[in-house]
């Protein structure tokens, strides 16, 4: 991967294949969006990644704000503890009020259904709390 990044993951390399895989099992990324003056705004979020897209189901929140002026956003995987295994994903997120809620998402339901049967939420629960869909268009890939 050259330092400015790539637009896609190079899976027939040993580095591009291990981001994807954690873009696919990771559980939680920790979402950057961009507040009126500037500052970066980061949370952690669950994620659904395919290739060239995220899902993130959001609270009504800061994040949705700044989404709604500012559609720049980047998700960050923690790296390691000596500063390796990072994964940066840059791209545009639109909120898409006509995606299915996170109940009537399947692939969603089999990662994080096991985590709100934990918690002991309901997906009706977690859809209602979490009900804005932010569909994130990945530009931009950093991996090492």
């Amino acid at each position: 991967m050259s330092r400015k990044g790539v637009t896609d993951i190079d899976r027939d390399n040993e580095r591009g294949a291990h981001a994807a895989r954690r873009l696919q099992k990771e559980r939680i990324g920790w979402l950057a969006t961009v507040a009126d003056d500037g500052t970066p705004e980061t949370s952690p979020v669950w994620f659904l990644w395919s290739d060239q897209e995220i899902l993130v189901y959001s609270l009504e929140s800061l994040r949705t704000r700044n989404l709604a002026t500012r559609a720049r956003v980047s998700l960050n995987l923690d790296g390691d503890r000596l500063g390796g295994d990072i994964v940066v994903v840059e791209g545009t997120a639109r909120i898409d009020k006509s995606f299915p809620s996170a109940a009537e998402n399947p692939d969603y339901l089999a990662k994080y259904g096991p985590v709100m049967d934990d918690y002991g939420w309901t997906p009706q629960w977690f859809a209602t709390r979490y009900s804005v869909p932010v569909r994130i268009v990945a530009t931009r890939y950093r991996y090492w």
